[in-house]
């Protein structure tokens, strides 16, 4: 028997921050029907809201890593109501042709399933191999961290993560892959941990952040070039709108967030869009305690004109 629309699927652990702010947002209204894309399905979360508060409601969902949704069984739950596609948002044009919605949400945090349990590389704190791309199955002609740090020049490296990780010991930590490589292949998370323990300082090792942080974010976004993706994204997001439809944006890092506060400030200024919120919205300290991944999430959203 299918579960309650709105109940967990027991597989997942994922939590989705700024839940009520994000979807509030949208201002959905219950009748006539809406129609939402889910341009970053993850755990789900978002989509099990709206069908749980808005009965009439239908989702369109998104996600390149097709493992997303075979943990979950909301498509049990709510039959016809939801659709799900194997896409990277860059290409939701594709999936919506010439269809309009009344809202779109974009999470741009990776789903703690996709962090824990996808043996992809993502987390420091287990010995994976070395990939990192949102995809399930990647192709071999689809980018790797494996790649990236055992091709890619020193200056090339020392400039991702220093500009996708604001990463201050960037130069030395590429200083140290280069020279590792010349022995041996670079092939799992905890050589790739190791070798940046041994560029940094002792006393950044032993920082508030884990000291590899900024370099595993920084090659998962080469990897999955996720900010052109995420301009192309907004862009052809904001363009399936209807008029008064209204667009959040959860970001976890500076360059994302710095990217969609452009983007919605360009709008604005040429009439198109208003801002609802002029500042960032952030989770509150009680979510925060419950859900530490909520720290960094700030919510920006949009109404299109």
């Amino acid at each position: 028997m299918a579960s309650p629309i709105g109940q967990r699927p027991k597989e997942s652990i994922h939590r989705t921050v700024l839940l009520k702010e994000t979807i509030d947002g949208l201002n959905l209204k219950p009748d006539p029907d809406s129609v939402v894309l889910d341009a970053t399905f993850g755990g789900g979360g978002h989509s099990m809201e709206i069908l749980r508060r808005f009965p009439r409601a239908k989702v369109i969902a998104l996600d390149q890593d097709k493992n997303a949704w075979k943990k979950n069984d909301l498509l049990a739950q709510a039959g016809s109501r939801i659709s799900f596609h194997n896409e990277n948002f860059r290409n939701l044009d594709k999936v919506l042709k010439s269809e309009k919605v009344d809202g779109v949400i974009f999470d741009l945090g990776l789903s703690s399933d996709q962090l824990e349990n996808s043996g992809r590389g993502f987390s420091f704190m287990k010995n994976e191999p070395l990939l990192m791309t949102m995809k399930e199955n990647p192709s071999p002609e689809d980018v790797t961290a494996k790649e990236v740090v055992n091709t890619w020049e020193e200056k090339n490296l020392a400039d991702i993560i220093y500009g996708y990780g604001e990463e201050r010991y960037a130069r030395r930590i590429a200083k140290e892959i280069v020279e590792v490589r010349k022995e041996a292949k670079i092939e799992t998370t905890s050589d790739l941990v190791k070798i940046i323990s041994n560029a940094v300082p002792a006393a950044y090792r032993k920082g508030r952040l884990h000291f590899a942080t900024r370099t595993f974010q920084a090659i998962r976004i080469a990897v999955n070039d996720e900010l052109r993706v995420l301009q192309t994204g907004l862009e052809k997001g904001f363009d399936i709108l209807k008029g008064g439809g209204r667009m959040s944006v959860i970001s976890f890092h500076s360059l994302e967030d710095r990217i969609v506060k452009k983007f919605f400030k360009a709008r604005e200024k040429e009439g198109k869009a208003f801002l609802i919120n002029k500042k960032i919205i952030l989770a509150s300290k009680e979510e925060v305690k419950n859900n530490p991944r909520a720290r960094s999430a700030k919510l920006r959203i949009l109404e299109k004109r």
